[in-house]
């Protein structure tokens, strides 16, 4: 078979998206920080762009030209704020030549060979008020420094000490030691010394070491730590050895909360056995959560949400991002027939400087946009609760605003809003619906919140299961099987009725 090179015409449609479509869109779904360094970015490697105040916002205003005028411009061209509308004239003064800036970028230029965004240096304010940024962010200190910490100032012979180091490597971030005494003995007796180390030599270091603070550290199990915080409290406090009896003989039945079990084993009435039990669970079971090293995340609304005269208003956080435009100066030093290499790099900076602050005015029109229809749709809630969520969907948010749904997602991703009632991200907005019996609709949410209220007010002694719950749903009019129950019950991180019961 002979195969021949030849030539082929063929015609077809495509999409493409332009460098400024693709901006629009990453700008769409940032978060409120990723957005303000981007905005940072944007502000070091753009010089046409600069942050104005409020008191900057009554400058001249930018100065319109039409493109077929011929008309010399006598006025430099000002940039106005992000509040403002954009016009398409030209922003040279001088008008001699018939060459524009374009507004867009050939389809098949990549953003990123023309934007080039460079990374956010670390802002420096005046020397007076300016704090080094490690006061200002101390390095939290973890459980396995706070050991540290506590076993150099503990005297201890060279062999101990080294016994210790083993004991403590093996410290898990809850505090309890990850293997057993014996696997230390172990790995110093592999190790050839002439005078190896015996297993009561690692029991007494062990010992040594469970006095450190936190108490309930160096721990083998939940048992072990319970007894070590016991016997560190005062010899006078009561119900002591009731206490040490229950967690030395009886913590499997006190784990499975069988109190009847308990009750008789013990030898304990129940009002003693209530005395115990609020002793032991004032011990803390994970020790080494005292030094939790999460750091908190702070969440920054996008939306503010408040009513004013019997209407929900809603309006964007001004301090989300900083007011940007382009700075009139640079912009004015623009001249039109001059192809030189500064011109062309003033003309590409003041073209990608405002397709920036197009992209960001058109993040916070969707966004307003969005949490407006979601606030018309959900004023039950913001009027009483979650009990009063109504079913929603993003499609129909998407053609209440005319948008895809995939553009909802964006907008509802990472955005959050502040109402009276805290702060929530959008998607908690948004929930599956079951029909009622009365042919109408409730929300997910709103079941979770009948749910919540329907534990919280349970007995201690003989908790709701969830087929009961999905039972009183059901005399509500609310249809819900039992395992949706504890689908919906899980999700809000509550335990099965067995795990609630307490003896009051």
């Amino acid at each position: 078979m002979v195969m021949k090179a030849s030539l082929q015409l063929k015609m077809g449609q495509s999409l493409t998206m332009t460098p400024q479509l693709q901006q629009a869109i990453r700008m769409l779904q940032l978060s409120t920080l990723d957005l303000q360094q981007e905005i940072q970015q944007a502000l070091e490697s753009n010089p046409m762009l600069e942050t104005t105040e409020d008191d900057q916002d009554d400058s001249p205003q930018e100065q319109d030209t039409d493109h077929t005028d011929t008309q010399e411009t006598t006025e430099p061209a000002e940039a106005t704020s992000s509040d403002d509308n954009w016009d398409e004239s030209e922003w040279s003064p001088d008008n001699n030549s018939a060459e524009t800036i374009p507004d867009d970028l050939p389809v098949d230029t990549a953003w990123d060979d023309i934007y080039q965004s460079a990374p956010a240096p670390v802002s420096r304010g005046d020397d007076d008020n300016d704090m080094d940024f490690d006061s200002r962010n101390p390095a939290t200190e973890t459980l396995h420094d706070h050991l540290e910490w506590q076993l150099n100032l503990t005297p201890m012979t060279d062999r101990d000490r080294a016994i210790a180091h083993a004991l403590l490597d093996a410290v898990d971030e809850q505090g309890y030691l990850t293997v057993s005494p014996e696997e230390i003995h172990a790995g110093f007796a592999d190790s050839g010394d002439e005078d190896p180390v015996e297993l009561d030599e690692v029991e007494t270091v062990l010992r040594r070491l469970q006095h450190f603070d936190p108490p309930g550290v160096f721990a083998r199990d939940l048992q072990d730590c319970l007894l070590i915080q016991l016997n560190q409290l005062p010899a006078d406090t009561p119900w002591l050895d009731k206490a040490r009896l229950v967690v030395t003989h009886y913590i499997n039945l006190l784990g499975n909360r069988d109190y009847a079990q308990l009750l008789r084993r013990s030898r304990l009435k129940e009002d003693q056995l209530k005395e115990v039990l609020e002793l032991i669970t004032s011990l803390n079971p994970r020790p080494g959560n005292a030094l939790d090293q999460s750091e908190p995340d702070y969440v920054i609304p996008d939306v503010i949400v408040r009513k004013d005269k019997d209407r929900w208003r809603v309006e964007l956080n001004p301090d989300i991002a900083p007011r940007i435009r382009v700075n009139a100066s640079y912009a004015s030093l623009i001249r039109r027939a001059d192809s030189s290499a500064d011109n062309t790099y003033l003309r590409d900076q003041l073209q990608e400087a405002r397709w920036f602050i197009k992209s960001l005015q058109s993040r916070n029109e969707t966004l307003l946009k969005v949490a407006t229809r979601i606030v018309e749709h959900q004023q039950g809630f913001l009027e009483h609760g979650d009990e009063a969520m109504k079913p929603l969907i993003l499609s129909d948010i998407a053609q209440a605003v005319e948008m895809h749904e995939s553009t909802i997602s964006r907008v509802t991703t990472q955005k959050y809003m502040h109402t009276p009632r805290g702060i929530f991200e959008l998607k908690y907005f948004f929930s599956s619906h079951v029909s009622t019996d009365q042919g109408g609709e409730c929300s997910s949410t709103a079941i979770r919140a009948m749910i919540r209220k329907l534990i919280a007010a349970e007995t201690p002694k003989k908790p709701l299961s969830d087929n009961k719950i999905a039972t009183m749903l059901g005399e509500q009019g609310i249809q819900v099987a039992r395992r949706t129950v504890a689908k919906y019950r899980e999700a809000m991180q509550i335990p099965p009725s067995n795990e609630r019961k307490r003896l009051v």
